[in-house]
């Protein structure tokens, strides 16, 4: 399967990165307020959910998915994977400044190994090929009976 990127799918893998990325580190800053959540106090869950940082964390996150199966509509997997490989170095960032977590070395090395990994797997060759389910709407599609 050839991919063509246009503009508009370079847009769509840079939303994939930054809505998960941007998405997952307001929830952490938002659990954080809220605090540990157990079976005793399921009630914080329903608090939780009117926490600004939670609330857009879940927007950016649907944001995601949208974004994810818009990519994974047009490209396989191995395709679209890395532009979420290098959202984890996005989290690492905003983990170490915007959050001050501390990463250890072993942190920074796993992240840097997931990225080459994704970035190997990605490198290879397609084996997908899509094969129409509607052959009549492609016809159709493709203005031949005009």
């Amino acid at each position: 399967m050839k991919h063509t990127l246009t503009p508009q799918r370079y847009l769509i893998l840079l939303a994939v990165m930054l809505t998960a990325s941007f998405g997952d580190t307001l929830l952490s800053r938002g659990m954080a307020q809220i605090g540990p959540v157990d079976l005793h106090h399921l009630l914080l869950l329903w608090h939780a959910l009117f926490n600004p940082f939670i609330a857009s964390g879940i927007v950016l996150l649907i944001g995601f998915f949208g974004c994810y199966m818009t990519a994974l509509s047009w490209a396989d997997l191995t395709f679209v994977m890395p532009a979420t490989a290098f959202g984890y170095v996005v989290v690492a960032l905003l983990s170490r400044f915007w959050l001050h977590e501390h990463l250890s070395l072993y942190r920074w090395a796993g992240i840097v190994l997931i990225v080459c990994a994704v970035g190997f797997v990605a490198g290879g060759p397609s084996r997908t090929e899509h094969q129409s389910s509607h052959p009549d709407l492609d016809l159709m599609d493709s203005g031949a009976g005009r």
